[in-house]
């Protein structure tokens, strides 16, 4: 199969070229798509046989569930069977935007698409090449980030051709993704609300709308062996092929432990990487270091995340060590990320 890429200016759209990668949706192929949070591989979402081909195109398992994209806010009552006023007041403070709800579905949309559960995932991406892609092709596509299973995500049109070239019909090139993280997940389908999966839509700016919710362990733990309810809760996600190990504490404490590793690796033959921020990045005294950006920019350090771990596999390191950055924002999205690419590999200083 020959992938397409066609380039797209948001500020001014071709809709002929809009128009032809809705068709190729409605007639059942993929098409990777920007967004302002990461690239999505999508599909048909009322098509089983489109969500297939998803799971084959990335090579991930078919039990976890695919994000149902909308552009108008009133689609969603159409594939949720409940949706109560904590959700309603989300969609109000944060649709278009880089937030995914989880509901009961209907039966409009297929078991293929939620990986057999009896829920959906539902986001409303503001970018307007996805907004105007999702119209074209009907008004519900599926789309998990465009890269293949278990790589890091994709914020280029570049990355998804890394890794689905060949695979899939078209790709629209709309740039560099703007956060560089996956949306943030919170099931609102029984009871209290609970966050899935953190990201640019924090626990304290939806505490303001709502008031509490609870956060699943799956995000800052270890995964479990349950049955994924969201994306990115089982499997290994987000991995360079490099060994990733995260090295926390105190940044003097971190900064030598990270000097001392890279010497030890060095003397046995290994290429290491480092990754640091700008304020650090010159203490390191060996290895290949590259920044994510200034640590008190946490919109910059998100943004670059997922390629500074994809450029590290254009290079011969065997071993790379991140520095750790929990803060009290997106933070959080920003570590679950850096565990899960990690395997939890994690060495306390």
């Amino acid at each position: 199969m020959e992938t397409q890429i066609k380039k797209l200016d948001a500020k001014a759209l071709d809709m002929n070229v809009i128009a032809e990668a809705g068709r190729v949706l409605r007639e059942g192929g993929l098409v990777a798509f920007p967004t302002e949070t990461v690239y999505g591989l999508g599909g048909d979402a009322l098509n089983p046989a489109s969500s297939e081909k998803i799971y084959a195109a990335k090579g991930r398992p078919s039990d976890n569930p695919l994000i149902v994209h909308i552009a108008r806010e009133e689609d969603v009552y159409r594939i949720a069977a409940k949706v109560p006023k904590e959700a309603k007041g989300l969609m109000e403070a944060f649709w278009p935007g880089p937030l995914t709800l989880i509901f009961p579905k209907t039966d409009l949309v297929p078991g293929k698409t939620t990986g057999g559960l009896a829920t959906v995932a539902v986001r409303m991406p503001s970018d307007k090449v996805a907004q105007a892609l999702i119209q074209a092709a009907g008004g519900f596509v599926a789309a998990p980030s465009a890269n293949a299973s278990g790589r890091p995500s994709t914020t280029t049109a570049a990355h998804v051709a890394e890794d689905l070239d060949g695979r899939i019909e078209m790709i629209l090139d709309g740039g560099q993704a703007v956060i560089g993280l996956e949306s943030t997940i919170v099931d609102v389908s029984e009871g209290k609300p609970v966050i899935l999966r953190p990201g640019a839509i924090t626990k304290a700016m939806m505490e303001a709308v709502i008031g509490p919710l609870d956060v699943d362990a799956a995000v800052i733990a270890a995964d479990s062996g349950v049955k994924p309810k969201a994306p990115g809760m089982k499997y290994r996600h987000y991995a360079p092929r490099a060994q990733l190990t995260i090295v926390e504490g105190e940044t003097e404490a971190v900064i030598a432990a990270v000097n001392r590793l890279t010497a030890e690796a060095e003397a046995a033959g290994k290429q290491v990487g480092i990754i640091a921020t700008d304020e650090t990045a010159g203490r390191y005294k060996k290895g290949l270091v590259k920044s994510l950006g200034a640590r008190s920019c946490e919109e910059e350090i998100s943004r670059h995340l997922f390629e500074v771990l994809r450029s590290f596999d254009e290079t011969d390191a065997d071993y790379i060590y991140s520095e750790s950055f929990e803060t009290a924002a997106i933070g959080q999205a920003v570590m679950n990320r850096l565990l899960k690419a990690a395997g939890y590999r994690v060495i306390e200083v």
